[in-house]
């Protein structure tokens, strides 16, 4: 089958490889439409971050090259042993974190924080990216008969939109400030709609993101035209609530932070490729607080139902549409050169 593996920086294949087999507690998908992540665009300007490179991965003992993908929906073709919830036919979404299971962090459900975590996808064990992809059952979840598959290759990243509401201190009613509109930032936007924010303002430079922004609901400010903290101190009346970290800029996120009211709070939602300085009496002589969210936990279910009262548009936020041989060029490097684009979904059936 063909798949598209990273090999190093800037050094990704799409490969003829073996088709996974079904283990015992495993299903085998056939993989409709994949997602390009952000954090597979980071992984391809200045990797490795999460891809094991010179040392196995302690729970898929994988190294690079693997394949990539772990934004995407598909189609059972075949179940494994001592697999009873799932049949050959089933539409589903899979939740692509693998975990120990016995460290403190999974003891306590936090899965998504265990020592050893990593990422279908981004860790080995396969990846959306490729025609077939076999994962335990325990990871999937059926997609309702209203959804599409191109929907469904939206639910993995509006669950790490929804976890970092759900883990920040909003209240309904409350006004929240979200920089950066990429395809997080806009998910953003949606789980704060859906968890009852009575404002909504986005910070976002390119012209055809702040548009889909206001499609939203969202009130846009763009940097270029104002100072943006002073502005929502303004129009908030002493700052958001919270304010939510989607771009990975140093100095943006300073500006999050500043954004805020007493004791206000950020959510760095983003991954950064660099470490970004703070002024620490920001945060203390207003007693702001700052946390951070990695991935997700215990949440897909709550997207699929969100989805199917209309929450993360599939329609309003998938721009592009391509084969798994165009990824390179029309998928990562577009998502590098064009601002215009949120959401590009890859096919590799042939």
């Amino acid at each position: 089958m063909q798949a598209l593996r990273w090999h190093n920086v800037k050094d990704l294949r799409v490969e003829t490889i073996d088709e996974p087999k079904v283990l015992p507690g495993k299903v085998k998908i056939r993989v409709e439409w994949c997602g390009i992540c952000g954090s597979d665009l980071h992984e391809y300007v200045a990797g490795p971050i999460f891809i094991p490179k010179d040392k196995a991965h302690p729970l898929t003992g994988e190294a690079a090259p693997i394949v990539m993908g772990h934004e995407f929906s598909g189609e059972i073709v075949e179940v494994g042993e001592d697999v009873n919830q799932f049949k050959v036919g089933d539409r589903v979404v899979v939740e692509p974190i693998f975990a120990c299971g016995t460290c403190e962090a999974c003891r306590q459900g936090k899965y998504n924080l265990c020592d050893k975590m990593g990422f279908l996808g981004l860790a080995g064990g396969g990846g959306g990216f490729s025609e077939y992809v076999s994962v335990n059952a325990n990871m999937v979840f059926k997609i309702p008969d209203s959804l599409s598959f191109e929907q469904g290759a939206l639910v993995e990243p509006s669950a790490v939109a929804l976890h970092a509401v759900r883990q920040s201190q909003l209240k309904v009613g409350d006004k929240a400030a979200v920089f950066g509109a990429g395809p997080i930032g806009l998910l953003v936007i949606e789980a704060l709609r859906a968890s009852g924010a009575a404002e909504v303002y986005v910070i976002e430079l390119s012209e055809e993101r702040k548009q889909k922004a206001i499609e939203l609901g969202a009130v846009v400010l763009d940097p270029r035209e104002c100072d943006v903290v002073k502005e929502l101190h303004d129009r908030t009346y002493g700052g958001v609530d919270v304010a939510y970290e989607v771009t990975g800029v140093p100095s943006v996120l300073s500006q999050s932070i500043n954004s805020t009211k007493l004791g206000g709070q950020v959510m760095i939602v983003s991954i950064f490729e660099k470490d970004a300085p703070i002024t620490p009496n920001n945060i203390v002589l207003k007693e702001r607080n700052m946390t951070g969210i990695i991935g997700y936990r215990h949440v897909f279910p709550a997207v699929l139902s969100l989805m199917e009262q209309g929450y993360f548009p599939a329609d309003k936020l998938v721009t592009k549409k391509i084969k798994l041989d165009e990824v390179i060029e029309q998928g990562f490097e577009a998502l590098l050169k064009e601002r215009n684009q949120v959401k590009i979904l890859v096919s590799p059936r042939p």
